[in-house]
Formats: C-alpha cells, sequence, structure tokens
C-alpha cells in the first residue's frame, strides 16, 4: 500500500483531466473534492504535491465520502478520480502512513486497520452494492491500484500506469491488491505484477483486462461522467442486486453461485423497478 517512489515515477508531460472551477462543489481547499451530479457522485483526491498520494486524513475522509455516497438514496453511480495531469493515487504517503501502519502494535493494528476500512476506504471492510468507476489520470500505483481494483469498472487515459512496488521496499500490497488483483487479470499476470514490482502501461493493462477502456487524457472524465450518467438510467435495485451477486459468487461453489443468482431474481419479482422496466419495454418508452 505504499506509495510510489520519486526514483522510479517520473512526471508525466501528457495533460489530464482537471476538475473545472464550476465543479467544486464541495470541500474546497480540503483533500477530498465531493461533487453531486444528478443521480451522480464525483469523488476527486486533491493532493496534486503529493501526486494524490492520501495520507491518514485523506484516506479517513475519502471514506466518509464513500459512506455519503453509500447512505444517500439519491445517488446511485460514484466516479472516482485524481486531480492534475499527474496521478489518480500514488497511494499511502510514505512519509506519513507507511511505516506508522505497518508498524502499529499487533492488537492496534488488528482493531484500527484488519477489522476497519482499508486504504481509500472502499478496499476492505465498506460493502457498497451501487456501481463505482474509476477514472484512472495517470498513476495508480500501491494503495493508489487497490482503489482502482475496488471500484467496479476502470477507465484510464493513455499515459496511466498501473503497478504494486511493495517488494521494493521490503513488504507486499495489504488492501485487496493480492486478492482481487488475481481475480480481475488472472494469477501469471497478477504474479507478474506483484512479485515483479514493475510498473504497466495502460495498453497492457487494457490486454490483461485491468481496464475496461481507454480515453484521451483531454476527454477522459467527460467520458466516464457520461457513462456514469448512463448507468444511473438503469433500474438501480437489479444493479444492486446484480453486483451483489457477482462480488458473492467470487467466493463460494459454483452451483452454490447459480443458486444465489436465481434467488436474487426472485428476490427483484415484487419491486417496482421491475414492474416500471417491463410496463417500459412493452410501452416502447425509456
Amino acid at each position: 500500500m505504499a506509495s510510489a517512489d520519486s526514483r522510479t515515477i517520473q512526471p508525466n508531460a501528457l495533460r489530464c483531466c482537471i476538475l473545472p472551477q464550476h465543479c467544486l462543489e464541495e470541500a474546497l481547499g480540503q483533500d477530498i473534492l465531493y461533487e453531486r451530479r444528478g443521480h451522480v457522485r464525483l469523488i476527486m483526491i486533491d493532493r496534486v504535491a503529493k501526486m494524490n498520494s492520501m495520507d491518514f486524513a485523506a484516506s479517513n475522509e475519502i471514506t466518509e465520502r464513500f459512506r455519503e455516497f453509500d447512505a444517500d438514496e439519491d445517488a446511485r453511480v460514484a466516479v472516482v478520480t485524481g486531480a492534475g495531469d499527474r496521478a489518480f493515487c500514488a497511494g499511502a504517503d510514505l512519509k506519513t502512513y507507511t511505516m506508522n501502519f505497518a508498524c502499529s502494535a499487533p492488537h492496534e493494528f488488528r482493531q484500527k486497520f484488519t477489522e476497519g476500512p482499508g486504504f481509500g476506504g472502499i478496499t476492505r471492510n465498506l460493502q457498497i452494492d451501487k456501481p463505482i468507476i474509476a477514472a484512472v489520470n495517470g498513476y495508480a500505483v500501491g494503495g493508489g491500484l487497490e482503489l482502482a481494483l475496488a471500484c467496479d469498472i476502470r477507465f484510464c487515459a493513455p499515459h496511466a500506469m498501473f503497478g504494486d512496488q511493495d517488494v521494493n521496499w521490503g513488504f507486499h500490497a495489504c488492501d485487496g491488491g493480492l486478492i482481487r488483483l488475481p481475480q480481475i487479470v488472472g494469477m501469471g499476470n497478477a504474479m507478474e505484477m506483484i512479485l515483479g514490482g514493475e510498473l504497466i502501461d495502460a495498453e497492457h493493462a487494457q490486454r490483461i483486462g485491468l481496464v475496461n477502456r481507454i480515453y484521451s487524457a483531454e476527454i477522459l472524465l467527460d467520458e466516464t461522467l457520461s457513462y456514469a450518467d448512463m448507468l444511473a438510467t438503469r433500474a438501480p435495485l437489479a444493479q444492486r442486486f446484480a453486483k451483489n451477486v457477482m462480488m458473492k459468487a467470487a467466493d463460494v461453489p459454483f452451483e452454490e453461485a447459480l443458486l444465489l443468482e436465481s434467488r436474487s431474481f426472485r428476490d427483484l419479482g415484487d419491486t417496482e423497478d421491475l414492474q416500471e422496466g417491463t410496463s417500459a419495454f412493452r410501452e416502447k418508452r425509456p
């Protein structure tokens, strides 16, 4: 969950998505910006000088924003990104987070971290069934990679770089990187990334299934928000039930997963979402 090392990661000259001035709806001057856009919520890490790495305060702040998103009945989709033109999130702030985190007393570590929210909120012990999309506008490394992995869909700019470099400093990922990465890209690709500690570029990431789409840096955020707007027009309960099944199915035998899917489908049978959806289909309307 370490941040990128300045000796390894160099600033990229390509432009990336910068939040327009009119979008700074909440938390101006804070580490995490939060914007309401209809049924979509934009969550932006705003620590440009630190490559959007997060200290304890920033990680706690984004955790609260995710909790707010989860509790808000009007919020259907979240988009997560980083401010500036260099990084999505460069992981934990090495100077203030990593060693204090790793060297905590065992009982304190278990109570505060193992049993509490993971880095960035959604990496552990904060299950949100609503769709979450990452707009990766630069480096996503260490905890930043783990935050992206905890999102459901990942779009990125051509200059985005992904990796977990923890083995270079004597430890390994601990906020879902060792668990989610093999599920998303396969064991061999995950082993290559984790054990080698090297960065991969956007094309490589798309080839192994780590990212869904690549957009030019200038339009990445707009395209991601447009996609989020589309998702927000779909039946929200169906989305939440489907995501819940897919997440749980990874941890149960195949036959049990099929039963889980069938039961979830029936649970939707008496909902207004299903009645409205089938009525709209019959009447040929949105």
